[in-house]
Protein backbone atom coordinates (compact mmCIF):
# COMPACT_ATOMS: atom_id res chain seq x y z
CA UNK A 1 0.00 0.00 0.00
CA UNK A 2 1.24 3.48 -0.82
CA UNK A 3 2.28 5.67 2.14
CA UNK A 4 1.26 2.90 4.52
CA UNK A 5 0.35 3.88 8.07
CA UNK A 6 0.08 1.44 10.98
CA UNK A 7 -1.99 1.86 14.13
CA UNK A 8 -3.90 -0.29 16.59
CA UNK A 9 -7.40 -0.54 18.03
CA UNK A 10 -8.68 -3.13 20.55
CA UNK A 11 -5.41 -5.12 20.34
CA UNK A 12 -5.70 -5.36 16.56
CA UNK A 13 -3.16 -3.95 14.13
CA UNK A 14 -4.45 -1.85 11.23
CA UNK A 15 -2.34 -1.05 8.18
CA UNK A 16 -3.82 1.55 5.90
CA UNK A 17 -2.96 3.16 2.61
CA UNK A 18 -3.81 3.70 -1.03
CA UNK A 19 -3.74 0.78 -3.43
CA UNK A 20 -0.43 1.25 -5.28
CA UNK A 21 -0.61 2.40 -8.90
CA UNK A 22 -4.40 2.11 -9.05
CA UNK A 23 -6.22 4.16 -11.68
CA UNK A 24 -9.19 4.39 -9.29
CA UNK A 25 -9.39 5.66 -5.71
CA UNK A 26 -9.03 2.61 -3.47
CA UNK A 27 -7.99 3.09 0.16
CA UNK A 28 -7.47 -0.04 2.25
CA UNK A 29 -7.43 -0.89 5.94
CA UNK A 30 -5.91 -4.33 6.57
CA UNK A 31 -6.90 -5.58 10.03
CA UNK A 32 -4.82 -8.31 11.65
CA UNK A 33 -4.42 -9.98 15.01
CA UNK A 34 -1.12 -11.51 16.03
CA UNK A 35 0.14 -11.34 12.45
CA UNK A 36 -2.94 -13.11 11.06
CA UNK A 37 -5.26 -11.20 8.74
CA UNK A 38 -8.82 -10.80 10.04
CA UNK A 39 -10.33 -8.67 7.28
CA UNK A 40 -10.05 -5.73 4.90
CA UNK A 41 -12.08 -2.56 5.06
CA UNK A 42 -11.88 -0.43 1.93
CA UNK A 43 -13.01 2.98 0.74
CA UNK A 44 -13.68 3.29 -2.96
CA UNK A 45 -14.72 6.54 -4.60
CA UNK A 46 -16.35 6.51 -8.04
CA UNK A 47 -14.22 8.33 -10.62
CA UNK A 48 -17.02 10.86 -11.25
CA UNK A 49 -16.93 11.91 -7.58
CA UNK A 50 -13.20 12.47 -7.14
CA UNK A 51 -13.39 16.17 -7.99
CA UNK A 52 -15.92 16.62 -5.17
CA UNK A 53 -13.15 15.74 -2.70
CA UNK A 54 -10.23 17.43 -4.46
CA UNK A 55 -10.47 19.42 -7.73
CA UNK A 56 -7.06 18.04 -8.76
CA UNK A 57 -8.29 14.46 -8.13
CA UNK A 58 -5.11 13.98 -6.08
CA UNK A 59 -5.53 10.63 -4.28
CA UNK A 60 -3.15 11.62 -1.45
CA UNK A 61 -5.01 14.89 -0.83
CA UNK A 62 -8.34 13.07 -0.74
CA UNK A 63 -6.99 10.44 1.68
CA UNK A 64 -5.50 13.10 3.94
CA UNK A 65 -8.74 15.06 4.10
CA UNK A 66 -10.92 12.04 4.99
CA UNK A 67 -8.54 9.68 6.83
CA UNK A 68 -9.89 10.41 10.34
CA UNK A 69 -13.50 9.93 9.24
CA UNK A 70 -12.63 6.57 7.66
CA UNK A 71 -10.63 5.49 10.72
CA UNK A 72 -13.71 6.11 12.87
CA UNK A 73 -15.73 3.92 10.49
CA UNK A 74 -13.12 1.13 10.83
CA UNK A 75 -13.09 1.47 14.62
CA UNK A 76 -16.91 1.21 14.72
CA UNK A 77 -16.83 -1.98 12.63
CA UNK A 78 -14.16 -3.48 14.90
CA UNK A 79 -16.11 -2.48 18.02
CA UNK A 80 -19.21 -4.16 16.54
CA UNK A 81 -17.21 -7.34 15.89
CA UNK A 82 -17.92 -7.03 12.16
CA UNK A 83 -14.90 -8.62 10.49
CA UNK A 84 -16.39 -9.11 7.05
CA UNK A 85 -14.40 -7.73 4.11
CA UNK A 86 -16.30 -4.49 3.50
CA UNK A 87 -16.24 -1.59 1.06
CA UNK A 88 -17.46 1.90 1.87
CA UNK A 89 -18.37 2.89 -1.68
CA UNK A 90 -18.78 6.62 -2.29
CA UNK A 91 -21.13 7.35 -5.18
CA UNK A 92 -23.02 10.38 -6.48
CA UNK A 93 -26.07 9.40 -4.44
CA UNK A 94 -24.08 9.00 -1.19
CA UNK A 95 -22.15 6.26 0.54
CA UNK A 96 -23.08 2.64 1.04
CA UNK A 97 -21.40 -0.33 2.67
CA UNK A 98 -21.05 -3.42 0.51
CA UNK A 99 -19.50 -6.81 1.18
CA UNK A 100 -16.26 -6.98 -0.84
CA UNK A 101 -17.32 -10.26 -2.50
CA UNK A 102 -20.25 -8.35 -4.07
CA UNK A 103 -17.84 -5.91 -5.75
CA UNK A 104 -16.96 -8.15 -8.70
CA UNK A 105 -16.30 -5.24 -11.07
CA UNK A 106 -13.50 -3.90 -8.85
CA UNK A 107 -11.84 -7.27 -8.37
CA UNK A 108 -10.95 -7.66 -12.03
CA UNK A 109 -7.38 -6.85 -13.04
CA UNK A 110 -6.93 -3.27 -14.22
Amino acid sequence: MANEKIWSHNNLQIKEGLKPESKHFQYFFLVSEGGTKKCNYCVWIDDENLATFAPSKDFEAIASSRREEWRRWVQEKIDQGDFRNLVLKVEKTGSRVITLSEMVEHLKAE
